[in-house]
């Protein structure tokens, strides 16, 4: 939850923040819920506006390891073994890292189909009672 204090302390008051997010269950945690609904109760007055939106991936989304993957390489190649004096110093680092990697692209084939991946998403939507998205 700090880090949300964070985020919203050095946010502009009038900005909603609109968070994507895992389906992890500190996410879920009622202190949370609850601070986050204050949160907004206190935007909606001020500004008429929500002050935090959550959006949950959706569970079982084989795509976001791609993407955690390369935060994971950004991290261990550029970022935890540096040390830093300044920010931009730390954004040198990893312009650098991203344009190294950018000299020998791996193209990434996506090998399902939108209607295997629509079946898929059907049936876990069915086992959790939910309705199911048509094609």
């Amino acid at each position: 939850m700090a880090f949300l204090k964070h985020l919203d302390a050095k946010t502009p008051a009038d900005l909603t923040l609109h968070l994507v997010i895992d389906n992890y269950a500190t996410h879920k945690h009622p202190k949370v819920k609850s601070w986050i609904a204050y949160r907004n109760r206190r935007q909606r007055n001020a500004h008429g506006s929500e002050r935090i939106v959550l959006h949950f991936t959706p569970t079982s989304s084989s795509w976001m390891n791609l993407v955690e993957r390369f935060f994971r390489d950004l991290t261990e190649d550029a970022v935890r073994d540096g040390s830093f004096a300044s920010v931009a110093e730390l954004v040198r680092a990893i312009e650098g890292y991203l344009a190294e990697r950018n000299l020998t692209p791996k193209r990434y084939v996506w090998k399902a189909t939108g209607r295997d991946v629509l079946l898929k998403i059907n049936r876990a939507r069915a086992a959790a009672g939910l309705p199911q998205y048509s094609a």
